[in-house]
């Protein structure tokens, strides 16, 4: 075992784990750690682009976007974090401009934008051009400069280390526990302030974008250690994932003019959304598809429907739309200028499917994307440890880990990366603040134990159990029973089919005893925290007794916010779910129907 010793450390090395060290690092002797090498983490899979009010092409302001993020939220964001993060959004993007940052230009050389599903001009309710991109590369593009700059002002990196444990004294945070792949040796990393950025846990489903290590380690660790998690019931189906796969279409096609079609040739999101159409929201999208697939217009029968590209579909209904440029001339675009705009999109396509976007439409489903909840934060990033907004001594959280809560129940497309930029760099200057006027705490005594009763229990198990087997039976009842529509009979079997495989998953044992690189032994302890938290995500689902956002419950199909306007704060504590309520924060806009 070995010891090491920082004012802040940083779990997870995605967007807002590398903001929160950049910001951390100007005032104290901050470490990342991570189980990937950074430029691997998964922002890297983040396509289409930030959001911010940069008025670039056409008028836009931060308090549209605001409304558009609290609309997009069903109402369940806090709104004062919602206009805050959308107040900073604009220094945001230009600071990661001049950083290095290659976004796309307008003719006169500034930062281009497009449109994105939500986004609007609240004085006609048309689209607008919000989305600050770089071609469809620019989460890619963001983990690549604030890497670069990381390494600039001298960050502490431990690459694939994977952190197992939160160290706790005194009630506050004072370390982690993390394994070395490359030897399987334990180390600990003693800290004043530690800031968990270690993203969502989308592995849950069977259809997914999220990539392999997705695992929700973040939260699985801090439920374990008694910490609650916020609004776990709303997780985000983005519409547009390529056909079994659930490879993410970002949301740039369609803000490019992209267009759904059903198994009968017909453009149907006008019937679900005739202000803005294929640029609704995501969840009234994935909504769309899944009914128009349910009543029999799916493509040659089956669960999917098409996106298409084709340019001379794409100016048909641009000209049906009456969609215009910037000067009033008709919209008119080439299958060059797609090609230019959209080049990793179209090479998915003509990789994994053998279809070219140019010529062919793409093949698509709704995916599990993203979640909306996680641990509970401030718009600082401070930690929750409790519904009355107490903060937990050393501990913070940013990016797709925490819940802030600025995306409510449903997130804004482009509201990811700017999330992860702006309250990571928050809870980096938070952390070190906190660091600079504080001691390091002593570890606790028994600081490997939970560590290693957890490995060993993986070691020792009975193998009457097969890791796989189970994950692939909690996937499947999940994407089933816990997805786009739930009803209270479909949870009730799928939580009790997760119970069943918790109980089973006692029984796994990995078959690798080797300590290099031991990755048979750490996909194991994933699976763990992907069945820890579908009980917490199906426990939340079941108990909220309304439809709002990415929840849409047959059974409860109206928003109740009577009864529901409020965020679900989650404990186990013995074993068994502990439900607690916050209130949700109004500041300017009033809860309303939202109409698209």
């Amino acid at each position: 075992m070995k010891t090491h010793q920082f004012e802040v450390v940083v779990v997870g090395a995605g967007g807002a784990g590398l903001m929160a060290g950049l910001y951390a690092s100007k005032t104290a002797r901050t470490a990342v750690i991570s189980k990937l090498y950074p430029t691997r983490s998964h922002t890297g899979a983040a396509q289409g682009g930030v959001g911010a009010a940069l008025g670039n092409y056409e008028e836009d302001h931060p308090e549209w976007h605001t409304y558009d993020t609290v609309k997009g939220s069903d109402y369940l964001g806090d709104q004062d974090a919602i206009e805050f993060m959308c107040n900073e959004a604009i220094p945001a993007v230009y600071e990661l401009e001049h950083m290095g940052l290659p976004f796309d230009r307008t003719p006169e050389g500034r930062i281009s934008q497009r449109p994105f599903g939500g986004h609007t001009n609240n004085a006609t309710g048309k689209p607008v051009r919000r989305a600050c991109h770089a071609a469809d590369r620019t989460g890619h593009m963001i983990l690549q400069t604030l890497y670069q700059q990381c390494l600039k002002n001298k960050v502490n990196f431990f690459d694939e280390f994977q952190v197992l444990d939160l160290l706790v004294n005194n009630g506050a945070a004072v370390g982690v526990v993390a394994v070395e792949l490359a030897t399987g040796e334990l180390h600990i990393f003693h800290a004043k302030a530690i800031i968990f950025a270690t993203g969502g846990h989308g592995r849950i489903w069977e259809i997914t974008s999220n990539a392999y290590a997705y695992t929700g380690d973040g939260p699985a660790i801090a439920l374990r250690r008694g910490l609650p998690l916020e609004d776990m019931e709303f997780f985000q189906f983005h519409p547009t994932g390529i056909y079994k796969l659930g490879i993410l279409i970002t949301e740039g096609v369609r803000g490019e003019g992209g267009v759904l079609i059903n198994g009968k040739g017909e453009r149907f999101m006008p019937k679900y959304a005739p202000t803005v159409k294929d640029l609704a929201s995501r969840d009234v999208i994935s909504r769309a598809i899944y009914l128009e697939i349910r009543e029999g217009r799916g493509v040659n029968g089956s669960n999917y429907i098409y996106l298409d590209t084709r340019p001379e579909v794409v100016n048909k209904y641009a000209a049906i739309d009456g969609r215009t440029n910037l000067d009033g001339s008709p919209v008119k675009v080439t299958a060059e200028q797609l090609l230019h705009k959209l080049p990793d999109i179209i090479d998915f396509n003509r990789v994994y499917l053998g279809i070219d976007p140019m010529t062919q439409p793409m093949p698509i489903q709704p995916t599990a994307h993203y979640t909306m909840g996680g641990i509970p934060t401030n718009m600082y990033g401070e930690a929750l440890k409790d519904e009355t907004g107490a903060v937990m001594p050393g501990l913070y959280a940013a990016g797709e880990v925490a819940c802030v809560s600025v995306h409510g129940a449903n997130r804004l497309g482009t509201n990811s990366l700017l999330d992860i930029i702006v309250f990571g760099k928050h809870a980096g200057l938070r952390a070190a603040e906190y660091a600079k006027g504080a001691d390091f705490q002593p570890l606790p005594s028994d600081g490997l134990d939970f560590t290693n009763q957890q490995l060993d229990g993986l070691r020792n198990g009975s193998g009457k159990e097969n890791v796989l087997t189970i994950g692939n039976e909690m996937k499947k009842v999940m994407f089933d029973d816990v997805g786009v529509f739930r009803t209270e009979e479909g949870m009730t079997a799928a939580l009790a089919k997760v119970r069943e495989l918790k109980e089973r998953f006692k029984q796994v044992r990995v078959t690798d005893t080797g300590k290099i690189f031991n990755t048979d032994l750490l996909n194991t302890w994933e699976m763990g925290n992907l069945l820890e938290l579908a009980e917490v995500v199906a426990v939340s689902a079941l108990n909220r007794q309304e439809s709002r956002g990415g929840h849409a419950r047959e059974d409860f199909s109206k928003r109740d916010d009577a009864n529901w306007l409020k965020h679900t704060f989650i404990w186990m504590e013995n074993g068994k779910p502990v439900i607690k309520y916050k209130p949700v924060t109004i500041t300017k806009f009033q809860p309303k129907e939202r109409v698209y």
